[in-house]
């Protein structure tokens, strides 16, 4: 199982951005809680930097968003919060700021094996994205996708 190595160039990059411009003219209400807008400090350029992601599980009582990094540890939004883990949110109409934690695997396994269980044809297509291939909804086969596509708590800073 090999992750998906190579970030959206062309118009594949461009849909996948598409969705920022509805956070910014505030509708970003019209993509759910599915997915949220964190903005991070670029790591090398220190200017602000947004990405759409989708969230995988809310906790409602402890107020944390649960998100993965489809392109692995190399996506940008990802360096940036392990060089500075104070991030912007926008889920919805909400917007707060919060800190970015690296999740252990253990952790992650088990967030996104719950996922797998509760939304499986979403599952189907995380899976594709992360690994190539499409993935049987196990915690072992979780445990697997998580070694190579972090999880990241999102908590109310």
């Amino acid at each position: 199982m090999g992750l998906v190595r190579q970030k959206p160039r062309g118009f594949l990059r461009w849909f996948l951005r598409a969705p920022i411009v509805l956070y910014r003219l505030r509708l970003g209400w019209l993509l759910t809680a599915h997915f949220l807008m964190l903005t991070t400090v670029g790591r090398k350029s220190g200017r602000l930097r947004q990405a759409v992601v989708e969230v995988v599980k809310v906790d409602r009582a402890a107020d944390t968003y649960f998100i993965v990094s489809g392109w692995g540890p190399k996506s940008d939004w990802f360096q940036n919060i392990q060089r500075e883990p104070s991030v912007r949110v926008d889920v919805g109409i909400r917007r707060f700021h919060a800190r970015a934690e690296c999740l252990p695997a253990g952790e992650s396994a088990q967030v996104l094996y719950e996922y797998a269980r509760k939304h499986p044809a979403a599952f189907k297509q995380i899976s594709k994205t992360l690994s190539g291939d499409l993935v049987e909804a196990s915690l072992e086969a979780c445990s697997r996708l998580v070694q190579s596509a972090p999880m990241v708590a999102l908590r109310p800073s």
